[in-house]
């Protein structure tokens, strides 16, 4: 497995690259006072760090701290984490992620139809 490819990001992890993809190349304190809840300082550098040692960031020293920018795109970490849900619950296929959103009500017909559309619109 490539340093990038490694597993789907955790709920933390993925909060913390949400914030870099947001501000752009950010110190420990400035991930720090973005995130949602409170976290330690050296909570959050050890997240950094991990993040960094997965091939998720890279860091450039400035002065005396680290900054840390993304090593991948959002939509890249996105289009993983769906494939990686896509293969672990439904055995890779697409259309029983999609038969399992119709039958839990989380998409509708008229959903659907709009989806469609869009879908359309983006092939021409």
């Amino acid at each position: 497995m490539a340093k990038s490819e490694k597993p789907t990001l955790t709920k933390l992890e993925l909060q913390i690259m949400q914030v870099i993809w947001k501000q752009g190349a950010s110190t420990v304190t400035a991930v720090q006072q973005s995130l949602p809840q409170d976290l330690a300082y050296t909570t959050v550098q050890t997240m950094l760090n991990i993040l960094h040692r997965k091939g998720k960031l890279k860091r450039e020293l400035h002065g005396r701290a680290f900054a840390y920018t993304a090593t991948v795109t959002e939509a890249k970490a996105s289009t993983h984490a769906v494939r990686d849900l896509v293969d672990r619950m439904f055995g890779g296929s697409s259309e029983e992620l999609v038969m399992s959103l119709i039958k839990s009500r989380q998409i509708d017909a008229k959903k659907i139809a709009e989806l469609t559309r869009r879908l359309e619109e983006e092939e021409r």
